[in-house]
């Protein structure tokens, strides 16, 4: 109880219509479109798939690798621990993950913390690999944290 009553539980939302809502409020981005805006320079892509799937499947080229756990920590424009590439609030973020599922979830987590333009790939790597866009293949020595052969 509470000085303004009772709490009450808010009634639980299963996956499916969480992911549903979470997508209302992006503004998705399929692969040739996010592939362009990378190019430009008007994106950045950060790939969120676990170390199993980028050795198995390779890499986009440029992206920034950040394994999910570590996503909100490294894209704080504000955070102690913010990679390089994090540099304001306004950032136009691509998130990809294997099929374009975690990435939505990402991106609205992103979203809270006030990066506005966060977004992610519709279907994922896969969807990138599928479209025929640049994959190469992960060298033993990259692993989390790594665009362009940077490491921090």
């Amino acid at each position: 109880m509470t000085a303004e009553g009772p709490l009450r539980a808010e009634t639980p939302v299963g996956i499916d219509e969480l992911l549903e809502r979470v997508r209302e409020g992006l503004d998705r981005v399929e692969a040739d479109a996010a592939h362009e805006a990378a190019r430009a320079g008007e994106a950045l892509l950060v790939d969120i798939r676990y170390a199993a799937l980028r050795e198995r499947d390779g890499l986009i080229p440029g992206a920034l690798v950040v394994e999910r756990n570590e996503l909100e920590w490294r894209l704080d424009p504000q955070g102690s621990h913010r990679a390089p590439e994090a540099t304001s609030h306004a950032l136009r973020v691509v998130i990809v993950c294997n099929e374009g599922y975690a990435s939505s979830l990402a991106a609205a987590s992103l979203r809270q913390l006030g990066l506005h333009r966060a977004t992610d790939l519709v279907g994922g790597f896969q969807a990138w690999r599928a479209a025929g866009l640049p994959v190469a293949p992960q060298t033993s020595g990259q692993s989390s944290g790594q665009a362009s052969g940077q490491t921090y």
